[in-house]
């Protein structure tokens, strides 16, 4: 394994030391924008609400977008360099907000960056590698930004700690966005593949393989039960986890997800895609139901959070390897874009229901419900997508299992 990974391309390693300094300073002031929202601008939850409402539907239309417009310039690159420097030189701007349209403006811009480099950065973490490989690729790009969730944290808490001011601890973010955009430069573009482009700006959902379209199907319905991991801290606290120990717990989280994403991606490039996101969906259906029934606060407890960082690593990656898998080449970026605008918009209405079901029913019945919705996902994505592995042809026709090596979804590699 250890072999495996450290022979993988260049351009791999670039991007998930990007996405680990990102994340690192992006986990690290993102737990600080309420306390400078509420102590420095005297602003409250409305506000809140409206800033991370715009900031997160533009990044999710901007995925789209973005996807799109590689497909039509075949270049990865530069929106990857222009997304991070955006997001990274847009966040020290922070300890100048006077008030919370200012602070407004720098989110938006952050999630602007942040939808303009995803899709790009997906279509040539999957140009990078073979097909074999994919999952190994995208497992240690999930490893390393999980990496960068359990740093950030602890970077913000030691130099609060220290009695360092939120305005200097924003000013000194400048330092990880310059480390991001000198290490973005330094990407080499693997070398296009003689494919058709698209003549014009080309979006268009319906001429996909039909195997990719009900891969969204899935996608959309295990989202919509996905609701914001606050539901889980705010459920371990009602549980008896006291407040300071339940960043302690996120943490504890993010620490085994970073260190099983790569080998749990992996083992798809042997298992297969399909079964290892079957597994990881039933595991989120037992965690759901579940935490939705546990009655305390122990080790128990803590175990089961340990069992949903190892469902986290088993799809996090699996699930854009899949993506790569079924879309044609010519026209990958555009299906990242679908892909991540389609998680990007069911968010939303998962934390909606699930919030309004917890609050207006009762705990147990929220955690049923997603427990449900994971469930049907399992079995649609079953059911509906079987089809061979590998590169789709560049005009979306479906891949016969001799074309992708006799390579299945469902059915391992043979020996040798």
């Amino acid at each position: 394994m250890l072999k495996a990974i450290w022979s993988l391309p260049r351009t791999v390693w670039f991007i998930g030391l990007i996405s680990l300094v990102n994340d690192s300073a992006s986990e690290m002031l993102y737990p600080l924008v309420p306390l400078y929202l509420a102590s420095v601008l005297m602003a409250g939850p409305r506000a809140l609400g409206i800033i991370e409402g715009i900031a997160e539907a533009t990044a999710s239309l901007l995925k789209l977008f973005s996807g799109v417009v590689v497909d039509r310039t075949r270049k990865s690159k530069p929106w990857i360099v222009f997304g991070y420097a955006l997001a990274g030189f847009g966040r020290p701007l922070i300890a100048f907000a006077s008030s919370w349209p200012f602070l407004l403006a720098i989110r938006f811009a952050d999630r602007v960056g942040k939808g303009l480099r995803s899709s790009p950065r997906d279509a040539l973490l999957a140009a990078s590698v073979t097909p074999d490989r994919r999952g190994l690729a995208f497992g240690l790009h999930r490893a390393m930004d999980n990496a960068g969730a359990v740093v950030g944290p602890l970077l913000a808490f030691g130099l609060l700690a220290a009695q360092v001011s939120l305005r200097d601890i924003f000013l000194w973010s400048i330092v990880p966005a310059l480390i991001c955009v000198g290490l973005a430069l330094a990407i080499r573009e693997p070398k296009a593949e003689p494919h058709p482009v698209s003549a014009g700006f080309d979006w268009r959902l319906g001429d996909m393989p039909p195997v990719f379209r009900r891969y969204l199907l899935v996608v959309a319905l295990f989202t919509l039960g996905n609701s914001s991991n606050m539901f889980l801290l705010l459920r371990a606290n009602e549980l008896g986890v006291p407040q300071a120990q339940v960043p302690l717990l996120w943490a504890a989280v993010s620490v085994i997800a970073m260190l099983f994403a790569t080998p749990l991606s992996a083992l798809s490039d042997r298992l297969g895609r399909v079964r290892l996101l079957l597994l990881g969906y039933v595991a989120y259906a037992i965690f759901y139901a579940t935490l939705g029934f546990i009655n305390t606060d122990g080790w128990v407890l803590f175990a089961l959070f340990g069992f949903y960082g190892l469902f986290m690593a088993a799809t996090e990656g699996v699930e854009k390897a899949l993506v790569a898998d079924l879309a044609p080449q010519n026209r990958r970026g555009t299906a990242f874009g679908w892909f991540n605008l389609t998680a990007g918009l069911f968010l939303l209405p998962a934390s909606v229901v699930f919030g309004w079901i917890y609050q207006a029913i009762a705990p147990w019945a929220a955690f049923l419900f997603s427990t449900a919705c994971a469930m049907a996902a399992a079995l649609l994505l079953l059911f509906t997508v079987k089809e061979g592995r590998g590169d789709a042809p560049p005009d979306g026709s479906p891949i016969s299992p001799a074309a992708a090596g006799s390579r299945s979804l469902v059915r391992p590699n043979p020996p040798g």
